[in-house]
């Protein structure tokens, strides 16, 4: 099984959508990337199918085909009865005709073994005791009851496949021949590796192969009797086209991989008896197998033309020895460890389940239950981190905690002016008792929205604008943005009271130290003007003096 459905890991984007639409949860989670546990895979395709980028790439074998092409064995295609809904425009003969022209030795219809097996189904219904009997014609129905229900294994009914009956019969007729067989399905991959098929194309692989080489299916319409077990790949198909015997037995037809498994435990809890039950993994059988549901098909057209392409008689087929025609299957099935109930609580307490009210069973990360998730977490299926809630509520948890500790007031309003988130530093500056008051409220309230209007008409932002509120006594600067994405305006809020009150005393104390200066260049301009003053006078008067004492001098020596 392994490398049939391959991951491309750089499209994985851990989007668990595969876990949550594969029915046996066989994915596993691993550096963020999903796995496939082939221990538990039915290869039901459903994973390859939702992938929305994707990243699930089912096994190619063109060039092995092409390998069996050029040797020199005749090489057969088995062409499964949903040929009539990949090639709505063709008739089998045209398919054949095409698939002669690529190199096959020639081309039959899958449908003939699916006679031999419905054949087979009569017969064990005639021999039937009560028990119940389930279709063993899809591979994926039987590794999901080989895996995961082995106390069902005797009610599977032991027949082999219309692909394993149709290519045994090939080569009872051709012994050298090598068998291709062709369809909508993913499981066959798998099943040709314990059967006589020696390689397996899905119908976009032939499609591949017919551009290769430039051939084209003439349209062209069966004009031929077919058979009434080309309604195999319809659901009920099988019903239809058998011969129910008058045995007491209720004929039942499931289809899709939840109504199987809801079947498939009715069944093991005893609820049914005298049952034949035609079950089919996909949701309207082979015509809606993962190739034609990858192609984005319509079902019903699919089911339509299959239906239409289909005779009301069987096919002229030989039906072998039983023994050729029997399969007796065993289990397959994987160990899974069950935690007890202490170490599921634990992991439950990791994932921030701690009461059973916070068990949302929400389904996002793929599980049906908390409780589930946990098991898978224990056997390392699955990372505590992939539950939605328990994120979501740890980055609330953290934003909250950056919100209401930052000094910064923060205040988010939306488009019109609705009060939408305020914090704890915020609600303290505008003197708010509860955000309850204010969430919802007009901004105008609380603050003057004429800033919050400029910003949201002329798209630029605010950086750094200081506004008193004297209704609150309190200086604060204000950074207000746009966040046109959430169509939400976000203002941080500095609290710059104290700031703005150092700035007043600081220019109060130099206007004061001015003051101080001026008057006391004033008063020393005074004390010299005056001492200047004194000093005129007394020189003035020394002048005098020296005047009268140098007359004085000059006269006695004029006498003498």
């Amino acid at each position: 099984m392994s490398g049939i459905l391959m991951l491309n890991k750089s499209n994985c984007k851990n989007c668990y959508k595969c876990i949550r639409h594969c029915p046996v949860k066989a994915i596993r989670f691993s550096g963020n990337q999903a796995h496939i546990i082939d221990e538990q895979c039915i290869l039901c395709g459903e994973c390859y199918v939702v992938c929305p980028q994707h990243a699930r790439v089912v096994s190619n074998e063109c060039e092995k085909v092409s390998v069996l092409l050029a040797g020199e064995a005749p090489v057969y295609a088995s062409v499964a009865p949903s040929f009539a809904a990949a090639f709505p425009e063709c008739g089998f003969p045209a398919v054949a005709k095409a698939l002669r022209d690529l190199g096959f030795a020639d081309a039959e219809e899958t449908a003939r073994g699916a006679t031999l097996v419905k054949k087979e189904y009569e017969v064990l219904l005639r021999r039937a005791k009560g028990e119940v009997i389930i279709s063993s014609c899809c591979h994926a129905v039987n590794l999901l009851i080989e895996k995961h229900y082995p106390t069902l294994l005797e009610n599977l009914a032991p027949v082999v496949t219309p692909l394993q009956a149709h290519t045994d019969d090939i080569k009872r007729r051709h012994p050298d021949a090598k068998v291709v067989f062709i369809g909508p399905c993913i499981a066959k991959k798998d099943e040709a590796e314990d059967s006589h098929v020696d390689a397996v194309l899905t119908f976009d692989d032939l499609e591949q192969m017919f551009a290769g080489h430039g051939i084209t299916p003439d349209p062209v319409q069966d004009h031929e009797s077919t058979g009434r077990a080309r309604l195999f790949p319809t659901t009920g198909g099988i019903l239809k086209s058998m011969d129910l015997p008058d045995c007491g037995y209720s004929y039942l037809a499931v289809d899709g991989p939840e109504n199987c498994r809801a079947t498939l435990e009715d069944v093991a809890a005893g609820g049914m008896k005298n049952v034949f039950i035609e079950m089919s993994a996909c949701v309207g059988s082979c015509s809606g197998g993962p190739i034609m549901r990858h192609r984005q098909a319509s079902p019903v057209r699919s089911s339509v033309a299959v239906t239409s392409s289909a005779g009301a008689s069987d096919y002229d087929i030989a039906m072998p020895d039983e023994t050729l025609i029997t399969k007796h299957r065993a289990y397959m099935g994987y160990t899974q460890m069950m935690p007890g109930e202490n170490e599921i609580k634990e992991i439950l307490k990791k994932m921030g389940k701690n009461t059973p009210a916070d068990e949302l069973n929400c389904g996002t990360c793929g599980y049906n239950t908390c409780r589930e998730k946990a098991i898978a977490v224990y056997n390392g299926k699955a990372d505590i981190s992939m539950c939605l809630p328990f994120l979501t509520e740890r980055a609330e948890s953290f934003s909250s905690n950056i919100l209401n500790n930052t000094p910064n007031g923060i205040l988010v309003v939306n488009e019109d002016m609705e009060v939408q988130q305020i914090n704890r530093a915020a609600m303290k500056m505008l003197r708010i008792t509860s955000a309850k008051d204010v969430l919802g409220e007009l901004l105008v309230r609380i603050l003057d929205p004429l800033p919050f209007v400029d910003v949201l008409e002329y798209g630029k932002r605010v950086d750094g604008r200081r506004e008193y509120l004297a209704e609150y006594n309190r200086y604060i600067e204000e950074t207000i943005v746009h966040d046109k994405t959430s169509h939400n305006l976000l203002a941080i809020l500095r609290d710059v009271t104290d700031e703005e009150e150092a700035r007043q005393k600081k220019e109060e104390m130099e206007q004061q130290t001015v003051a101080i200066a001026d008057k006391v260049v004033e008063k020393q301009m005074r004390i010299v003007q005056e001492i200047a003053s004194l000093l005129g006078e007394t020189a003035a008067e020394t002048k005098i003096a020296l005047t009268k004492l140098k007359e004085t001098i000059t006269h006695d020596d004029q006498t003498e």
